[in-house]
Parts: C-alpha cells; sequence; structure tokens
C-alpha cells in the first residue's frame, strides 16, 4: 500500500481552506464575516516584513506571521512546501507542463534582487510588497479576473438551461439556488486591471515550462526572505550532497538538487527525496551545532546595492500627481493618505466584499505608489451606509475594522455640486434624485425653493439643492444616481481633513432643515 506523503495531504487541505475562505469572504445576506481570506496575509512574513519596515510598529493582527517566521527558523522553509497556496497550485499542474532548458539569467541574485529593494522601499516608506507577494497575485486573479468570469458563466449558462427544459424549469431553482447563495460572486462586477492580475498569475505558470517551482526557487520574494531564514535552522537533511551511485534526489526535488549540494535555504521540506530513496540513507534530523558550509547569501554586493537601490526608485513610486490626487477617495476610516499605503497589502479582499460595487483597483490615480490598492469611485458605485465588510477583511488595519456608528461619522471626501451641469442650475429643471437618496437621516444634500427665470424667460419656483457640509460624509450615492449620463451633476471630492464628523446626523435636532453652510 502507499503510504500518505504528509507534505502532500497538508498542501491540499490548505488549498481547500484558501478557496473555501476566498468564497466566503463575500457578502451572504450577513452584515458580519466571521472568517475571511485575511487569514493567509496574517500569517505572511512578507507582509510583516514590510509592515514593520514601513509602518516601524508592530500589530497584533500580524502575529501569526510572526510565529511562522520562529517555526522557520526552527524547521526551515516548510511554508512553501506544506501551506502556501499557489506553490500547492504549481504542484498540481507542473506533471501536464512538458519541460525546456532552463533560463540562466533567472539563476543567482535576481530574487534578492527583487526581496532587497522591496524592504528597502517599505523603510523609505514605499510598501509596494504586496504586488509581488504570491498569495496577494493568487487572490487578485481570483478576485479581478477569474471569479466574475466563473459567475457570468454560470448565470449565463443557467439562463440559456431554463430556455433549453421549458416548463420543467422550476425543478431547477432549488439547485440554482444553492449555488448563487454558497458559491456564486454576490455582484456582477468587472474589475480595471483584471487582465493585469490575470497575466501574472498566468506567467507564473509559464514559467514552469522551464523549470518546477521555477518562481519558488528563483523570483518569490516571500520564498526567498523565508529562505534566508531557513538558513538559520537545526532541521537538517543527511546527507546535504547527491549519493555518487544514484543521485535520485535531483530528478525528484522542487527546488534545491539542481546542484550537487543541497541548498538549505530552498528546501521546501516537501520530503519526496526520503521517500524515493532506495537505500534509506536519507534523513532529517536536528543537528544543532553543525556547521553550515554554505556561504551566507545575499553577497555584501547584492545586499548593499539592494539597500540602495530601494532609497532612488523611493524617489520615483513617491510621485503623485496633485490633480490626480484630489479625485482618489479611500475606503471609509483611512485617514491618512501615507499611512494607508504604507500598511496596505493590495489583496483586493475589500473590493471583494463592496457591497454596493464602490471599490476598485488603483491604477495610477496616486501615483505608481497607490497600483492596486482600493479607491471609492462613485460613479460605479458607493459606500452603503450601515456597511462595514472592508474594514472586517483587511488583514493590516490599513482600513480600520469601525463599529457601524462610527463608520456612519468616517468621512470620505466632500460632495460639490458643479453648476454647469446640474439640472437645476444649468437647465432650470427641478430634479432632487440626490436629496432623495441622500442616507443621512437629515440629509446631507437639501434643497431650497427660490424664484427664478428658466431658459424661455418666463417665472418659476425652483428647487435647488446644496451641500451640508458638516453632515456629508461622501458615500457617493448622489453622485452614483445622478441621472445625467456622462459627466454628472455632482460630484465627490477628496478633503485633507478625514476627521470623523463632528455631528452624529442621528442625534442632530432637525429644527432648522436649511441650517449648515451651503455649497
Amino acid at each position: 500500500m502507499k503510504k500518505i506523503n504528509p507534505a502532500r495531504l497538508s498542501q491540499l487541505l490548505f488549498l481547500i481552506l484558501f478557496l473555501f475562505l476566498f468564497v466566503q469572504t463575500e457578502y451572504r445576506g450577513n452584515d458580519t464575516i466571521p472568517a475571511a481570506i485575511n487569514s493567509f496575509f496574517r500569517a505572511d512574513p512578507l507582509v510583516l516584513a514590510s509592515y514593520l519596515a514601513a509602518v516601524r510598529s508592530f500589530t497584533w493582527l500580524l502575529l501569526p506571521a510572526l510565529l511562522v517566521i520562529v517555526f522557520t527558523l526552527i524547521l526551515g522553509r516548510f511554508f512553501c512546501g506544506w501551506i502556501c497556496p499557489l506553490g500547492t497550485f504549481l504542484d498540481l499542474i507542473t506533471g501536464w507542463i512538458k519541460k525546456t532548458a532552463p533560463l540562466k539569467f533567472l539563476k543567482g541574485n535576481l530574487k534578492y534582487w527583487l526581496l532587497l529593494p522591496l524592504l528597502s522601499l517599505a523603510l523609505f516608506n514605499i510598501n509596494l510588497a504586496g504586488v509581488l507577494d504570491p498569495i496577494a497575485i493568487f487572490l487578485r486573479a481570483l478576485t479581478f479576473f477569474f471569479y466574475p468570469l466563473m459567475g457570468d458563466a454560470v448565470r449565463q449558462g443557467w439562463t440559456k438551461l431554463y430556455y433549453l427544459v421549458g416548463e420543467q424549469r422550476d425543478f431547477l431553482e432549488p439547485a440554482y439556488g444553492v449555488i448563487r447563495d454558497h458559491l456564486l460572486p454576490f455582484r456582477e462586477t468587472f474589475y480595471p486591471l483584471a487582465f493585469v492580475s490575470a497575466l501574472m498569475f498566468i506567467a507564473i505558470i509559464f514559467l514552469e515550462r522551464y523549470e518546477r517551482r521555477n518562481w519558488c526557487r528563483n523570483i518569490c520574494p516571500l520564498g526567498t526572505l523565508l529562505g534566508m531564514v531557513a538558513r538559520f535552522s537545526p532541521l537538517k537533511r543527511m546527507p546535504v550532497d547527491l549519493c555518487p551511485d544514484c543521485k535520485a534526489c535531483s530528478t525528484v526535488c522542487p527546488t534545491s538538487f539542481d546542484r550537487e549540494i543541497l541548498q538549505q535555504d530552498e528546501c521546501i521540506l516537501c520530503m519526496d527525496c526520503l521517500r524515493a530513496c532506495r537505500f534509506r540513507r536519507i534523513s532529517f534530523n536536528f543537528r544543532f551545532l553543525s556547521k553550515n558550509d554554505q556561504p551566507y547569501l545575499p553577497a555584501r554586493r547584492v545586499l548593499l546595492g539592494g539597500l540602495v537601490s530601494g532609497f532612488f526608485l523611493s524617489g520615483f513610486f513617491r510621485f503623485r500627481h496633485p490633480e490626480a490626487e484630489a479625485l482618489v477617495l479611500r475606503p471609509p476610516g483611512v485617514r491618512d493618505e501615507g499611512e494607508f499605503l504604507k500598511k496596505c497589502v493590495r489583496c483586493g479582499e475589500c473590493m471583494k466584499v463592496c457591497l454596493k460595487s464602490a471599490l476598485y483597483p488603483a491604477v495610477m490615480q496616486s501615483g505608481p505608489e497607490s497600483l492596486f490598492t482600493p479607491v471609492v469611485i462613485p460613479r460605479l458605485g458607493y459606500c452603503e451606509y450601515n456597511c462595514t465588510l472592508c474594514g472586517q477583511v483587511c488583514p493590516t488595519g490599513a482600513i480600520p475594522n469601525l463599529p457601524v456608528a462610527e463608520k456612519k461619522l468616517a468621512v470620505i471626501g466632500k460632495a460639490v455640486f458643479d453648476k454647469n451641469h446640474c439640472l437645476p442650475f444649468a437647465r432650470k429643471t427641478n430634479c432632487i434624485v440626490c436629496e432623495e437618496h441622500c442616507p443621512i437621516p437629515q440629509k446631507a444634500i437639501r434643497s431650497e425653493s427660490v424664484e427664478d427665470v428658466d431658459l424661455n424667460g418666463r417665472k418659476i419656483l425652483l428647487q435647488k439643492p446644496y451641500v451640508v457640509d458638516e453632515l456629508c460624509n461622501g458615500c457617493g450615492i448622489c453622485e452614483n444616481v445622478c441621472p445625467l449620463e456622462g459627466k454628472e451633476g455632482i460630484k465627490v471630492f477628496a478633503v485633507k481633513d478625514r476627521s470623523p464628523l463632528k455631528a452624529d446626523p442621528e442625534k442632530r435636532e432637525a429644527e432648522d432643515p436649511y441650517g449648515g453652510e451651503k455649497t
């Protein structure tokens, strides 16, 4: 009977858990998400390292990542061979991909030239580690491309099936209800950068053509970081070199034995060599006082070059265009743009759970530094007044997890009327759609009746709207529902002071319905 491979079993269990949490990180009719995919990011040492470098403080949200580093110091690079969902996916498909000669330029120090500048950039307050984090790459590809595509395909397929079965389609409704409520995405949303996210993921798969786990051994910044830590692990494989009469290890090892001597920083503890050894010569034992004959990597010039390059690159990535930044709206509770960019993992979870499709990945709205970070685009969606899901799923607290009462007071921006386009101002036509939809109980958008002259010179009684600044939280629903096609008549702009509203809209007295500053 063939023995069960514990590493493969662990990989499959964690991949199933990853996909289960991914599907659960979705609005399923509840105001809270008790278990989310952010658990994987909170156990991600690259997220922890970049967070510590950029924010220069520790958060207990990332305690699991600290534990992973401690266990890596003891056991070695086990995360890549036992837990990482992207590594598991590569192991599942690599056998179906025909191999050719390895790419020589990927060998050597390339992985250090990726990791070290990323950490150096974080030291200079530019945290871009999430762009190349393997879990984030996997999750963004699923969130922005494959999951919406699957949802659209299933819905269209089910519609065609209804037409085929005709009057018998009522029998299919319970089955579709189960799929809709537990598997499909809640919203039909397609995201900017969806193809970019998919191409990054496909490129990693394409690298398998040249070498098994090519991404993991030659590029992955998370794997490189864990490998540097794993060099100090007392758990060692013996012997460290290939047996001259066998060399079977080099054929089964996914990462470490492309050379004659085992590279401890690349060994992912899959134990394939242990099971493949016909002579039972291989063992994994703790050797606390054993000498490590391998040179400590990276080399000094690579280490210094990586750190210095981060200093020069930080100037480029820090550039923000003032006019574009004025339109960048962040999720509720984000008060400081710089702090938000230093903490954001760019995982896409907040966009996935956004109830009214308000959040989308930034392209270059706030400069290169903002790539893949969430921005509110009111013309496409708005921030639901009672929703706090984005703060619940954020793995690092970049979006604060606020109670509902505090979230209602959180300022995203301020609405401003464009009098050249708004119907009451530009066309002398009554329109109070924005006022009707404003979710603030005391109405942050109000209107007053004034006598005016229409475009034909006739006197009319016109309802002119205005914004009460002290009540407006910038949720964006007014811009979203504006009936004008193309350019909207009211727009939400970012503000420097995002302090919570001082007046509680639900407790404010409404004795003066026209109180507040008119905007």
